[in-house]
């Protein structure tokens, strides 16, 4: 099979996985295809159904991926509901801010994990604020991060305190305080 093709095949989020698989073995090593791969898998899965397009193959695909030299590959890895707890540890520690923000998203990332992004670049404690999972200990302090964007995410996180939604519907930043005072206003319904 030509590379090209093989590309091209990884296109189609309903290609078989043990597809995925084989064309991931004929040209590991190669960057642009570890990528596709990664993207590939990431079509086949939803953060709103975790069953959708979980197979065992699957997760020995992103554990493979995780040491993947494409940024890309790395980054649909840390974000994929099906990534093992242990391969998003390893993530954790990427030298690439972005797929540690990927990581603090990821809803199967452990709370040991998530507090030590609390101290990370702004783009990770972004993620990390928008964590269902992030301990209320930290979205408290996140709620008082410099960052607008950090603290609208804290206000729209479900696991955000009726404290903390009070205590941000007094935001300087018009934005972060509509949007906690609308979730005030929802769950007083």
């Amino acid at each position: 099979m030509e590379l090209e093709l093989a590309l091209e095949e990884l296109s189609d989020k309903t290609l078989d996985i043990h597809k995925v698989q084989n064309i991931y073995e004929l040209f590991t090593n190669d960057k642009v295809l570890e990528s596709k791969v990664a993207m590939n898998l990431s079509m086949k899965t939803s953060v709103y159904d975790k069953t959708l397009g979980f197979s065992e193959t699957m997760v020995k695909l992103l554990e493979k991926l995780a040491f993947s030299e494409s940024m890309e590959a790395r980054w649909a890895v840390a974000k994929n509901p099906h990534t093992p707890v242990k391969t998003l540890e390893f993530l954790a520690n990427d030298s690439i801010n972005l797929v540690r923000a990927l990581v603090a998203t990821n809803p199967n990332t452990p709370k040991e994990i998530l507090t030590k992004f609390f101290n990370d670049e702004k783009i990770v404690r972004d993620g990390l604020s928008g964590n269902p999972n992030t301990p209320l200990k930290y979205l408290n302090l996140l709620a008082d991060d410099n960052d607008k964007m950090v603290r609208l995410r804290v206000c729209e996180n479900p696991s955000t305190s009726k404290e903390i939604l009070t205590k941000l519907s007094n935001d300087t930043q018009p934005d972060v305080k509509i949007a906690s005072t609308k979730r005030l206003e929802k769950e007083s319904v």
